[in-house]
């Protein structure tokens, strides 16, 4: 595959925090490609979540993709990766070409229309370790992705993730502040976000 991407960089001024947004790291030809292979060859599942002792369904369809015996775990789900295929080792060397991280896993999420989401969180799971490092790809209709500093509610941000766009979140993000995916009203087609990351502890 070509590489058809633009290294257009925005970098957002928040304390605490390092966000860097490649608005069209991929041209929308190559988007609307990868969207389409995406969405057709990933086995994704649902699975149900925990929230104050109560099972739901979580409102997404995930995957996880990585290196053999390197599972993640999240709001008491353990995921165990597929093999590496070669659309998403295609798109890790792709990311890894603008950051200096070589990372071990991808977990990918469908969200099917405005009302799949993902609530108030911060990717801060042990096997992450300290300081992790997140490269969040995005395909498909654009979402509001939400900041907001854990002990000075008034720092927030707003970035819209739009089709074929990298966000790049290191250094103290996870430590200072969380992030959500929120349901909207309107009726949207689907999205297809990817977040590559460094599995540092196997559970």
């Amino acid at each position: 595959m070509d590489s058809l991407f633009k290294n257009e960089k925005i970098i957002f001024d928040l304390p605490q925090a390092t966000i860097e947004y490649f608005p069209e790291f991929f041209n929308l030809e190559k988007s609307n490609q990868i969207f389409e292979t995406l969405q057709n060859e990933i086995p994704w599942q649902q699975d149900d979540i925990t929230v104050y002792g109560k099972k739901y369904a979580q409102p997404r369809l995930t995957a996880l993709y990585g290196n053999e015996g390197k599972p993640y775990s999240y709001s008491n789900i353990v995921m165990q990766p597929h093999k590496w295929n070669t659309i998403l080792t295609y798109l890790k060397e792709e990311i890894e070409t603008v950051c200096t991280d070589k990372f071990t896993t991808v977990l990918l999420n469908l969200y099917r229309n405005g009302k799949d989401s993902n609530g108030w969180h911060a990717d801060n799971e042990k096997e992450l370790g300290r300081n992790p490092t997140i490269a969040s790809l995005s395909f498909g209709a654009s979402r509001a992705f939400h900041l907001q500093h854990n002990s000075d509610k008034n720092l927030k941000q707003k970035i819209i993730l739009d089709h074929g766009s990298l966000l790049i979140m290191s250094g103290e993000t996870q430590h200072y502040w969380k992030h959500q995916i929120p349901k909207i009203a309107k009726e949207i087609g689907p999205r297809i976000n990817l977040t590559f990351r460094i599995i540092r502890i196997i559970l």
